[in-house]
């Protein structure tokens, strides 16, 4: 499995991308996605609601259990993949495309968040 390296990631499993116009994309990792299994519902935070770092903020249900979903950063949700929330295997087929669950206008840059090595070790680990 392969981790892009121009994403961070946090150590509850999610991606961050790089923030354009402080507004960044926040997914489920591959790992994450394949240790769920089959995702059949996920449930997102509202646009224009809060969400803080280390937080949980939604779930993802799948055939092998229930998870919450935790934001790796403070900001305003901005935007929500709806095709996610139409289709929730998009989480599994294509965790760092399709599978983008919401957007969050930035409150902070993140500190703690893992460069794809460091978050490929932790994961392996």
């Amino acid at each position: 499995m392969s981790n892009p390296q121009q994403l961070r990631y946090s150590k509850e499993h999610e991606w961050l991308s790089a923030a354009e116009d402080g507004v960044a994309t926040v997914g489920i990792t591959e790992h994450a996605a394949n240790a769920l299994g089959d995702v059949v519902f996920v449930q997102l935070p509202d646009v224009g609601s809060a969400v803080a770092a280390g937080e949980t903020c939604g779930e993802l249900e799948s055939t092998k259990s229930v998870s919450d979903l935790y934001a790796p950063v403070t900001g305003e949700v901005t935007e929500i993949n709806e095709d996610v929330v139409n289709d929730p295997s998009l989480v599994n087929s294509a965790p760092f495309e399709g599978g983008w669950l919401f957007k969050v206008r930035l409150a902070e840059e993140p500190a703690d968040l893992l460069s794809a090595d460091e978050y490929t070790a932790f994961s392996a680990g």
